[in-house]
C-alpha cells in the first residue's frame, strides 16, 4: 500500500497495550477501507507500555507505509494517557480516538468520518455500539453507567459515552484541554463537548467480540468512573481547562464558566 503525498483527511489515534495479535489486522483493515472511499487517513499508533512485540509490529507496519505513525510510551498510565500522547503527532483537521481490538467494522469508521466531515465543525461524531456481544454481568454494568451519566447530564446527547471511535475537529480536541490519563478519557470528551455546545451525532453500529487478547477494564474502573463522575458534576475548577475555539469555520464556543449549561 502506498502512501499519498496530500494531507491525511482523518488522524486516528490509537493505544496500543499488549496487542499483538490484533493491531496489525485492525490497522491494515482501516487503511484499506479509506483508500477504497476515497480518503486519506492516518493511524497515530501508540505503543502504550506494552511488553509483548506490539511496538515492533507497529514500527514494521509504519515501514511498510508512512501513513502509520508509532509512537512509544516507555510506561503504561492508563488508556488515556496513550490518546493524550498521540495527539500531538495527529496533522489531520479531524481527530479521532479508537482502539486496537478492531471491535468496530472499518467501514463504519468510514461512514463516520463522512457523517463528521459533512458538518461545519460544531459536532462530536461516534459510535453507538446498538448490539454488543457483552454477558449479562457487563450489559448490566454498562446500562447502569450510561443511565447515570444520562441522570447527571440529561442534555448529553449519547446514550453510549464511551462508545469509539470519537471524531471531533482537531482545533476543538485541543481547545478542550483534555487531562484523564485513565479510562474516563472517553467520558471526559462527552461532558466538555456538551459544555462547548457540541451537537452529538451517533451512528449504530454492531460491536465485534475481541478476537485477540483481553480486555484491560477492571472492577476498580467502576469506583474511578463514579468518582470522576462526581467531580465534573459537582466542581467547576476543570473547566478552566476549556479554550475558545479559534479555527476559522468552526462555531464552538466555550460558555461563561460561572454558569451552568442546562439540557
Amino acid at each position: 500500500m502506498h502512501a499519498e503525498s496530500r494531507k491525511p483527511d482523518l488522524s486516528l489515534v490509537m493505544p496500543c497495550y499488549n496487542e499483538e495479535r490484533a493491531v496489525a489486522y485492525t490497522v491494515w483493515k482501516l487503511l484499506v477501507a479509506f483508500q477504497k472511499s476515497g480518503y486519506r487517513l492516518e493511524i497515530v499508533a501508540v505503543d502504550n507500555g506494552s511488553q509483548d512485540r506490539t511496538g515492533e509490529i507497529l514500527r514494521s507496519l509504519a515501514r511498510r507505509d508512512p501513513s502509520v505513525v508509532p509512537v512509544r510510551v516507555e510506561r503504561n498510565q492508563g488508556y488515556g494517557h496513550g490518546i493524550l500522547q498521540g495527539i500531538p503527532y495527529c496533522t489531520a483537521p479531524w481527530v479521532g480516538n479508537i482502539p486496537a481490538d478492531g471491535q468496530v467494522d472499518a467501514e463504519d469508521v468510514v461512514r463516520l468520518y463522512e457523517v463528521a466531515a459533512s458538518t461545519s465543525g460544531d459536532v462530536v461524531a461516534k459510535v453507538r455500539r446498538r448490539f454488543r456481544m457483552d454477558g449479562f454481568r457487563r450489559k448490566i454494568v454498562s446500562i447502569s453507567y450510561n443511565a447515570l451519566v444520562r441522570l447527571l447530564w440529561p442534555g448529553l446527547g449519547s446514550i453510549d459515552v464511551n462508545g469509539c471511535p470519537k471524531i471531533l475537529p482537531r482545533a476543538v480536541v485541543l481547545a478542550m484541554g483534555l487531562k484523564s490519563k485513565d479510562w474516563f478519557l472517553d467520558p471526559e470528551i462527552m461532558i466538555k463537548a456538551h459544555y462547548m455546545g457540541l451537537r452529538v451525532l451517533e451512528l449504530n453500529t454492531f460491536a465485534r467480540m475481541r478476537g485477540h487478547g483481553l480486555s484491560h477494564v477492571r472492577t476498580s474502573t467502576c469506583w474511578e468512573f463514579l468518582r470522576n463522575l462526581a467531580r465534573y458534576r459537582f466542581t467547576q475548577s476543570w473547566k478552566a481547562d476549556l479554550r475558545p475555539v479559534t479555527e476559522p469555520g468552526i462555531k464552538p464556543s466555550v460558555p461563561m464558566l460561572e454558569t451552568e449549561q442546562t439540557a
